[in-house]
């Protein structure tokens, strides 16, 4: 818990330092000790920063610049303490970010002479009317020249405008009862840093087991860089007031090569509603950087592949039944593929899995282990299943029409369809799923189902699916038939 110190100014940002009293008692400090840092990474593109310095104060009042701060700060969530004498107050607090680049300069210096030399090696000075994409420029003799920005070789200033600065900085006007070296800690949100979990599975050739690795991956595009910081991961779904700049975009990264560390790199503990995983050990992370850690590791854990067609449109809950008979068609013929597991001990891995990217891989007959699908996850708790959706099916097809439709009165209509379902593969018998969504009403009922002309037996997943399992060999195929009825 912070003790908080109330800010009587808060976001004055464009207040400069002369605007403060020039006071005998007024001493401007910089932060030349080095810091110590906590940084808490939320994976919705939030992080909490806890920055700890020291400086030194005289008895009175002192003007403090605290530099580094990650440009994408929200200036309203700063608390400000010391920790040596809880009594050093803030009076007035600037967040200060007009920074040094070409269009900061050459904003000010409009109206005042400048030099510029162009690609070609002519330079020209003169009168600066305008920056930008273009510098348009009045020499003495009246003459305006206009210059491309990005054709030039370069631009001199005379000098460095006052109020222009080299970094993100939080400027106080600080109230201290005595001098002395005193221990700050300052705390504050900030955008542009986030991570995700990025797992590779390696499926063995049988796919009955996969090999399991899951990597912290942590983007910082905030603006300044972290340096040997004790870093802790909130993995959940913490809300917060929406902004902006809440969607950061995350680079592709190559898959990494395994290891098994001695001692675990990352410990996993409960907080509050959520996960927290910390590193343990200092981290920096630099400015634009992307880094990863292995935090999750298991072996020859139990694994299931399984095929599903699913061809039927859904139920959406219609304020009256569907009765136009080409409704629903959708044409599909893909047979889709599928990886699953399970979290719990028992199968070996034992851990919760934050909601990141998946990459499934398999070994080739030389060893190569080749990509054999990507998708996402949620979070996900132990001893949960994990299902992972790998693309479709080369070798299998299947097909759905309707073969019937009747309004055996103007409160029941009858429908059949015929699935037929075709197995490619060489000397390998795969058991297909068909989930039907029974789409037209909500009152429904199965007349007849058959496989291959035999009963089929079948699974009520919800109100309105019902799933068969087929089995199809090799080279061959197998017809499914079903009836249903609606009533309202």
């Amino acid at each position: 818990m912070f003790k908080k110190i109330t800010l009587l100014a808060v976001l004055l940002t464009m207040l400069m330092l002369g605007a403060f009293s020039a006071s005998a008692q007024e001493e401007e400090t910089t932060d030349e000790p080095q810091p110590t840092v906590a940084l808490t990474v939320y994976n919705q593109g939030t992080a909490l920063v806890r920055d700890r310095r020291v400086f030194s104060f005289t008895e009175g009042l002192n003007t403090v610049n605290f530099t580094d701060v990650a440009s994408s700060i929200d200036a309203t969530s700063v608390s400000f303490i010391s920790l040596t004498d809880p009594n050093t107050t803030v009076l007035e607090q600037n967040y200060v970010y007009d920074l040094v680049d070409t269009y900061a300069l050459t904003r000010r210096f409009i109206d005042q002479v400048i030099t510029v030399t162009a690609e070609d090696g002519t330079v020209y000075t003169g009168k600066l009317l305008s920056g930008g994409d273009s510098i348009i420029l009045q020499t003495d003799n009246g003459q305006v020249v206009v210059l491309n920005t990005y054709s030039l070789r370069d631009i001199q200033f005379p000098a460095l405008p006052d109020g222009l600065i080299t970094r993100p900085t939080l400027r106080w006007l600080i109230n201290s009862l005595s001098g002395g070296d005193q221990e700050i800690e300052l705390t504050y949100l900030t955008g542009g840093i986030s991570w995700t979990a990025d797992y590779n599975v390696l499926l063995t050739t049988d796919k009955s087991a996969l090999d399991l690795n899951g990597w912290v991956t942590l983007t910082n595009n905030s603006g300044t860089s972290y340096r040997d910081a004790q870093l802790k991961l909130i993995a959940g779904d913490v809300n917060r007031l929406p902004t902006y700049d809440e969607f950061m975009y995350m680079g592709d990264m190559a898959m990494e090569a395994r290891a098994v560390p001695a001692v675990p790199q990352v410990e996993q503990r409960e907080f509050f509603e959520y996960k927290l995983y910390e590193i343990n050990r200092p981290v920096t992370v630099g400015n634009n950087e992307t880094k990863q850690v292995e935090f999750v590791t298991a072996t020859s854990v139990p694994a299931t592949t399984y095929y599903v067609y699913d061809a039927s449109d859904a139920f959406y809950g219609y304020y009256s039944p569907i009765v136009d008979t080409y409704y629903g068609f959708t044409g599909i013929t893909d047979v889709q593929n599928y990886l699953e597991f399970t979290t719990s001990e028992e199968a070996g891995v034992g851990a919760d899995l934050p909601a990141g990217r998946i990459r499934v891989y398999q070994e080739d007959v030389d060893g190569a282990a080749l990509l054999i699908g990507e998708n996402s996850i949620d979070h996900t708790p132990k001893g949960e299943n994990v299902s992972i959706y790998l693309g479709n099916a080369f070798d299998l097809v299947g097909e759905r029409i309707q073969t019937d439709f009747r309004l055996v009165s103007d409160k029941v209509m009858q429908e059949t369809y015929q699935i037929t379902l075709r197995n490619r593969k060489e000397g390998e018998t795969v058991e297909i799923r068909v989930p039907e969504r029974l789409f037209r009403w909500s009152n429904w009922q199965i007349l007849s189902a058959s496989i291959g002309g035999q009963t089929a037996e079948y699974t009520q997943l919800d109100s309105a699916t019902i799933e068969f399992r087929v089995q199809v060999p090799a080279g061959g195929e197998v017809v499914l038939t079903y009836t249903v009825q609606y009533s309202w």
